[in-house]
């Protein structure tokens, strides 16, 4: 395939020939552990699927493709990808990371990385000067999320990687890019060196598959990282892979659906007395409303807003819904509503990254759309009696 070609066409073929063998269209589930080496040494090009798989390496080859980059890497899961990152780091290394961000990164960095001697700074995205200023000396990683869990706050990507770039150390400037997805944003053409996923969420996209990638440009640092995929070894089965190829074959059009409904699901709160806050790019009174005009497609299918009743009607509200079915994770065919602060985010507890308990976050999905809104406004009825 040509990486010149439109992304509808890459998510569909990237990666994907028919089988040689037998002419089947979808890649075949290579459920095999190792491989015949015709001499010692001397293989077809695999030997261990810990090392490399066929069903895998389709993926891999996609999503490469589909976020503009020369190297994919296909992980377990999402934490697994952002903890081969911070592999790339040594002891005494500082990561430079926005404040908003998700409760299993922000656990990852201070309950297990800090005890190795890695510093860790958080700091708000939206100022691009203010928030470099935020690195030391020994900055070997800047982490961005864009649009951040769970405020859903953007990072100017160009900006900031220019300005990282510019410091001493160079450090590497790595995008979450699991809410916008490569659709909607390539953090890759916008100066990025590395772009993580939790495939979990949009790209397999059915709810139904738990899995990480990472994305690069440079054929070094592409090499770096796969040393870690296979020495570590936190990688996902073919069955895994074949699910979130699967996925991204309908990522498109399906990204599309969630925005539509997203946005009229942010202008219905929006106009609810109720509601205190709104958290959605999409609006035009989204603080950030212009940039993700320039660096998205569109503005996504998560929304997140505070009730003026608080905590407590924020939990009332995510038990009264029917349709937006109350659970972790996001970016399912299905809506999902959450309290971040009692479950995605809990780890914040107790810290300048705590998330407010009054907060609502949901993964609006691909219903229809009056009867998502009726859903919400049952909801806000029953919340607004407690």
């Amino acid at each position: 395939m040509s990486r010149h070609q439109a992304f509808e066409t890459l998510a569909i073929h990237a990666g994907q020939s028919p089988d040689p063998a037998t002419g089947a269209v979808m890649t075949p589930v290579y459920l095999t552990s190792t491989y015949v080496q015709r001499a010692v040494g001397s293989t077809l090009g695999y030997e261990y699927s810990r090392t490399g798989n066929p069903t895998r390496k389709a993926l891999e080859d996609c999503l490469a493709a589909i976020e503009g980059g020369t190297v994919g890497l296909a992980f377990s899961s999402g934490m697994a990808a952002i903890d081969a990152v911070v592999h790339l780091l040594a002891p005494g290394d500082h990561v430079l990371a926005v404040s908003d961000l998700y409760g299993g990164t922000y656990r990852l960095f201070e309950r297990v990385y800090a005890q190795y001697g890695l510093g860790f700074s958080y700091a708000l995205p939206q100022d691009p000067e203010q928030f470099i200023g935020h690195a030391t000396a020994r900055t070997r990683l800047v982490l961005l999320e864009s649009p951040t869990n769970p405020l859903l706050n953007l990072a100017e990507i160009r900006a900031i990687a220019d300005r990282a770039h510019a410091l001493p150390g160079k450090p590497w400037v790595c995008v979450d890019n699991t809410f916008a997805t490569p659709y909607l944003q390539q953090p890759l053409a916008l100066g990025a060196d590395i772009v993580v996923h939790s495939t979990t969420k949009y790209l397999g996209g059915h709810s139904d598959v738990v899995g990480g990638a990472i994305v690069v440009r440079d054929g070094d640092l592409g090499e770096r990282l796969g040393f870690l995929q296979n020495a570590v070894g936190a990688v996902p089965g073919p069955l895994d892979s074949f699910l979130v190829l699967r996925g991204i074959k309908t990522l498109p059009v399906r990204m599309d659906r969630h925005a539509a409904n997203a946005q009229a699901v942010a202008e219905f709160l929006a106009a609810q007395s109720g509601v205190e806050a709104v958290y959605y790019p999409g609006l035009a009174d989204h603080p950030q409303h212009e940039l993700a005009r320039r660096q998205m497609r569109n503005a996504g299918g998560m929304v997140s807003f505070r009730l003026r009743g608080g905590e407590t009607a924020a939990r009332a509200f995510a038990e009264a819904t029917r349709l937006f079915q109350l659970g972790e994770s996001l970016g399912g065919v299905e809506s999902l509503v959450e309290v971040p602060a009692a479950m995605t985010h809990v780890s914040t507890a107790g810290s300048p990254l705590a998330v407010d308990p009054g907060l609502v976050r949901l993964s609006v999905g691909l219903e229809a759309v009056e009867d998502l809104l009726a859903d919400v406004e049952q909801a806000l009825s029953a919340a607004s009696r407690v």
